[in-house]
């Protein structure tokens, strides 16, 4: 008799430990923004690389359907440039990023989703130079993201969350007027948090 209300009180935890159809769901994750860098023309000649940065970050779904949601992420990281010619100096990056989500097993205690979207990103902050000139970029990109993840139920309205991204962000680069090429950033973003649902 007890297996059996223990059985059951799981059952419960399991199908109500997520949100359905027209509910909000928030996360706080601790992200870590990992640059997978490329360049060309100047900046691939001295080896021009962006270093990562951890930082808080705040996301909202909104579950269209109960295997279907639309993801809201929200964080600002700022990161530095080395080259060849030493530290570049820093950057800050806002990269609102929107995925549309498929949920695989809504009522499970353990619910995996994948994600694909489109990112823009603002960067601000610019205090880049180099031979003692500023460096300009452009301050806005727009690109596709994709990610993973998975929620984990640890009671009936809290929940751990893993989530893996990829996003496209890239800039170019101009010193003294001239175009010393085009930086592509496109970071990995590991994430790991806590959510609810409302």
């Amino acid at each position: 008799m007890k297996k059996l209300a223990l059985a059951a009180a799981i059952g419960l935890i399991s199908a109500s430990a997520f949100a359905a159809q027209g509910d909000i769901i928030a996360r706080f994750r601790v992200i870590n923004v990992n640059p997978d860098v490329s360049a060309d023309k100047t900046l691939s000649a001295i080896h021009t690389d962006v270093k990562s940065d951890t930082v808080p970050e705040l996301d909202f779904t909104y579950m269209i359907t109960n295997n279907i949601g639309a993801e809201l992420i929200l964080g600002t990281s700022r990161h530095e440039l080395r080259s060849d010619l030493g530290s570049l100096g820093k950057v800050s990056v806002l990269p609102p990023t929107l995925t549309l989500q498929y949920h695989f097993t809504p009522e499970a205690t353990f619910r995996p989703y994948v994600g694909v979207g489109v990112n823009y990103t603002r960067f601000y902050s610019n205090g880049l130079r180099a031979l003692g000139q500023d460096v300009d970029i452009d301050q806005n990109s727009w690109g596709l993201a994709a990610q993973v993840g998975a929620d984990v139920a640890i009671s009936k309205n809290l929940f751990l969350n893993f989530d893996v991204k990829k996003i496209d962000i890239k800039t170019k680069a101009r010193l003294g007027g001239q175009d010393i090429g085009t930086l592509k950033i496109n970071p990995w973003v590991y994430g790991i948090g806590i959510g609810t649902k409302f």
